[in-house]
């Protein structure tokens, strides 16, 4: 956490220094704007400015925005003036807080900024694997690639392997190759000499220099233009960059870690994507699996994100109940820990009694989960769950059990992990049972028929 404190504020701003490198920030001070910049153009960077409230918020902002420097504000006063604070937020600052600071909220702004607070939360067995081989490469400076689909954890993941790696005090940089105009991306990475394009005020450095020493990671990498792919891959093999408008190279020593949510073997084929990029990346891949593939980690996740938001929003902590954990079990969470983590929190605030109660599990459009759209493999099941519980009269319990799963996986086409998440129970049970039907000559349903729920090959499998 790189933090930039702007002003002076009468020396309250010591206090602040202090709680904010006993939080474990690298702290860099600049009496003005004109200081600021120069800071944030040298490369020191900042993930956070804690700004003076006397100063002219808006003027600051407008000069991050022309330089396409992205970093929030907090401005801080000596006084609980409400006007300025309103002013300040108005002007562009993310929050505002008053100086004397107390150690608890310039704590809880640093965790906010930083995401420190994103922990690695899994049980399932499938994630504790991925885990497994991280902990296992990340010491390496080898590059990594991590795939899987959206809202999975790739950068909460690649934060994990920089922590444990000989890097973990050296900074952590990431940049989104998706969300970065084409025509600044190049800038944004390599830096650019004053004058070099119109808006080059001055000589700006880019992401890979700020990133010396520690950590640099590539975002959805599979959306970095093909034109840059070839400067980024010089930039790996002979850890130099050439800065835009310069004239010389720039050594720079860093590890390289890329996300993507798409095959970029796929990319490679049609000629969006370098093949000697890609291999240059992927020296090692970790593959998240998607949540519905990992079911032992829902609840887990659900019970963190539950805790986590009573207390961010200072609310009683609840239980959640036996039918809602059904209803969360149930769910193939097509947007992955993202979704379920939005879930809960909306579950923490529409909770009511001592329970969170499958009443609360809600849509964003506030539908209750269980009564929303059901997928047509869902409804196909349920029918067919149903229709079986209709003859349980004069049956064994072990004829309508065999039924039961046999249907249920006939409508899910063939995938294993749906099923089992539909019927509650793990795959390993599901496999035995297939395995127990298929030995007494009862046809199965094969995996991997026409319909199935794609899953991402691994990158180079």
């Amino acid at each position: 956490m790189r933090l930039l404190i702007v002003g002076t504020l009468k020396g309250q701003l010591t206090t602040a220094t202090k709680i904010a490198m006993d939080n474990g920030a690298t702290v860099t001070h600049a009496e003005d704007h004109e200081q600021a910049m120069r800071v944030l153009r040298g490369g020191k960077g900042a993930d956070l400015l804690l700004v003076d409230v006397a100063l002219d918020i808006r003027d600051l902002v407008m000069r991050l925005e022309a330089e396409h420097i992205h970093a929030p504000i907090v401005a801080c006063g000596i006084t609980n003036d409400a006007r300025a604070a309103v002013a300040a937020i108005h002007a562009g600052a993310k929050e505002y807080i008053p100086l004397p600071p107390e150690p608890e909220l310039i704590a809880a702004v640093l965790a906010a900024v930083a995401n420190d607070s994103r922990e690695l939360v899994y049980r399932d067995d499938a994630m504790a694997r991925v885990i497994k081989l991280a902990q296992q490469i990340a010491g390496s400076d080898a590059s990594v690639m991590i795939t899987g689909e959206s809202g999975t954890g790739k950068e909460v993941l690649a934060r994990y392997v920089h922590t444990r790696s000989g890097r973990a005090k050296r900074p952590f940089i990431s940049i989104n190759c998706a969300a970065i105009p084409e025509h600044l991306l190049e800038s944004e990475l390599f830096g650019h000499e004053k004058g070099a394009f119109t808006g080059a005020v001055a000589r700006r450095i880019g992401k890979f220099e700020e990133a010396t020493g520690g950590t640099l990671l590539l975002d959805e990498i599979s959306e970095m233009d093909v034109r840059l792919q070839s400067k980024l891959l010089r930039a790996i093999q002979e850890r130099v960059i050439d800065r835009v408008g310069g004239t010389k190279p720039v050594p720079v020593d860093i590890r390289i870690i890329a996300t993507s949510n798409r095959n970029l073997a796929d990319a490679v084929r049609e000629g969006t994507f370098r093949e000697d990029l890609l291999f240059r990346l992927n020296v090692v891949n970790l593959k998240i699996p998607p949540l519905r593939e990992r079911p032992a980690d829902i609840m887990e996740l659900a019970q963190h994100f539950v805790k986590k938001y009573a207390e961010a929003n200072g609310v009683p902590m609840r239980p959640i109940s036996t039918e809602a954990k059904r209803v969360l079990s149930a769910n193939r969470w097509q947007g992955n820990v993202r979704e379920l983590e939005n879930t809960m929190h909306r579950a923490v605030l529409m909770a009511q009694g001592d329970e969170i109660g499958p009443e609360a599990i809600i849509t964003p459009d506030g539908d209750r989960l269980d009564l929303a759209k059901t997928a047509p493999a869902v409804a196909h099941a349920t029918m067919a769950a149903e229709q079986v519980t209709r003859a349980l009269v004069g049956r064994t319990v072990a004829d309508v059990e065999r039924d039961l799963i046999l249907e249920t996986l006939k409508h899910c086409l063939g995938n294993r992990t749906h099923a089992a998440n539909i019927l509650g129970i793990s795959i390993r049970t599901l496999r035995n049972k297939l395995n127990e039907y298929a030995d007494g000559g009862i046809p199965i349903t094969p995996a991997g028929t026409p319909g199935e729920y794609p899953r991402m090959p691994m990158i180079g499998a």
